[in-house]
């Protein structure tokens, strides 16, 4: 029998993903530059004081990740019905 490598074969469009479509790449190209802008523009505010704001960031960031449980944390598990 005859083995064929499929590996050099392009992917089906539908099975790129969104962040590498090219809506998906824009509104990365997009978002950077939003970033960008915006540290950029309060990049005063964000060297000087006492840093208790981005603290306050990172901690709010930093506690929507770990007090979900890791993935699935949005009610996807499921319960055994008779």
């Amino acid at each position: 029998m005859i083995d064929h490598d499929h590996t050099q074969h392009p992917q089906a469009s539908g099975d790129e993903g969104f962040w590498r479509s090219r809506i998906g790449i824009a509104l990365i190209v997009f978002l950077a530059v939003t970033a960008f802008l915006l540290v950029y523009e309060h990049r005063a505010h964000l060297l000087s004081g006492s840093g208790f704001l981005l603290v306050l960031l990172v901690l709010c960031v930093g506690m929507h990740f770990f007090m979900h449980g890791g993935h699935g944390g949005h009610g996807n598990e499921r319960q055994g019905t008779n």
